[in-house]
């Protein structure tokens, strides 16, 4: 087999007290809030229970938080995400506010909404950090002292658009999966981006819970073990060339490189990965699992395979997708 290196050092911001600076649209426009939420940190609090303990240190800093998401559910796929900022377009959404809780800390970063799929054009976002989330939303609110805003008639409660906003967002991109394998793969390059850099995940996966405040350091040790671990999944099951992506290049850029299919991974509760997809789901389902899918970047086309292979091992994911690519 063989392999084309793209030789792309990542750098990743460190998360420190703030970073660039605080949008003007923050004081005078509506924000989204995305919220991560660790299982594991105490007291238990999903989610919702964080967005509320927040909520109103956000107004008093300035905000206008018309509505609240779990941003794993957001973060599900590029085409989730895509119809997400659709959303959010329509409701003339100016910024992306970010709070993670994590079992030793919490942050709150704001960013200005992009208006594409990737919803922020940076993770160099203002940002506040404190030892739990508690003590990040007291300093936050105190943003609000110095500065005055003109949000008014904001909302005293989190507003969470709940299931019918999510599922249509999950339909509309569930139409673009396609339930078989791609042709000619033995014509073009896969590129196969590695976890963790910008090629891989969206700009948002960078505030999850479990992804916040990892050193570069980390992120690229992580990144060489599990190129290691790939490669060996490939080595003897995957026959065609292939190309490492450590940074995120346009379609036209890796269409010149003779990359026309991409290699994507995406992980999420077993039930919201199958509606995302069109697959039929049963809401019992609620393991985290991963799924990879090939994407064929000159029609857009996503090809999840003849037989839904997710597994809660990435390792195991990869097996059982590649050897469905043989039928």
């Amino acid at each position: 087999m063989k392999y084309f290196f793209l030789i792309v050092i990542l750098v990743v911001p460190v998360f420190g007290f703030s970073q660039g600076g605080l949008p003007e649209s923050f004081f005078n426009g509506k924000s989204i809030v995305l919220v991560s939420a660790d299982p594991g940190a105490r007291p238990v609090m999903d989610w919702k229970a964080v967005a509320d303990s927040v909520h109103l240190d956000l107004v008093a800093a300035g905000a206008d938080p018309v509505a609240y998401y779990e941003l794993e559910q957001v973060a599900l796929s590029e085409e989730v995400q895509t119809s997400y900022a659709k959303a959010f377009s329509q409701r003339l959404i100016k910024n992306i506010i970010f709070v993670t809780r994590q079992r030793n800390g919490g942050g709150i970063h704001v960013g200005e909404f992009s208006g594409t799929g990737k919803l922020i054009n940076s993770t160099s976002l203002y940002g506040i950090q404190g030892s739990s989330i508690e003590e990040a939303a007291d300093q936050f609110a105190a943003l609000g002292e110095s500065r005055p805003s003109q949000n008014l008639l904001v909302i005293d409660v989190p507003e969470f658009p709940g299931n019918v906003a999510n599922e249509a967002a999950q339909n509309a991109s569930a139409n673009r999966f396609l339930p078989r394998n791609p042709l000619n793969l033995e014509m073009f390059k896969l590129g196969v981006p590695i976890e963790g850099s910008s090629a891989q995940t969206g700009l948002i996966s960078y505030f999850r819970y479990d992804l916040y405040g990892k050193s570069a350091e980390a992120i690229l040790a992580e990144q060489k073990a599990q190129k290691s671990q790939i490669e060996s999944i490939l080595n003897g099951n995957y026959p065609n060339d292939v190309a490492w992506l450590t940074e995120a290049r346009s379609d036209e850029e890796l269409i010149k490189d003779k990359v026309q299919f991409l290699l994507v991974k995406v992980e999420g509760r077993e039930a919201d990965l199958k509606r995302s997809m069109g697959v039929e789901a049963n809401p019992s389902e609620n393991q985290t699992v991963v799924k990879y899918y090939i994407r064929l970047i000159v029609r857009d086309e996503l090809y999840i395979g003849p037989e839904w292979d997710a597994d809660p091992d990435w390792r195991v994911s990869l097996r059982n997708f590649i050897t469905n690519l043989k039928k």
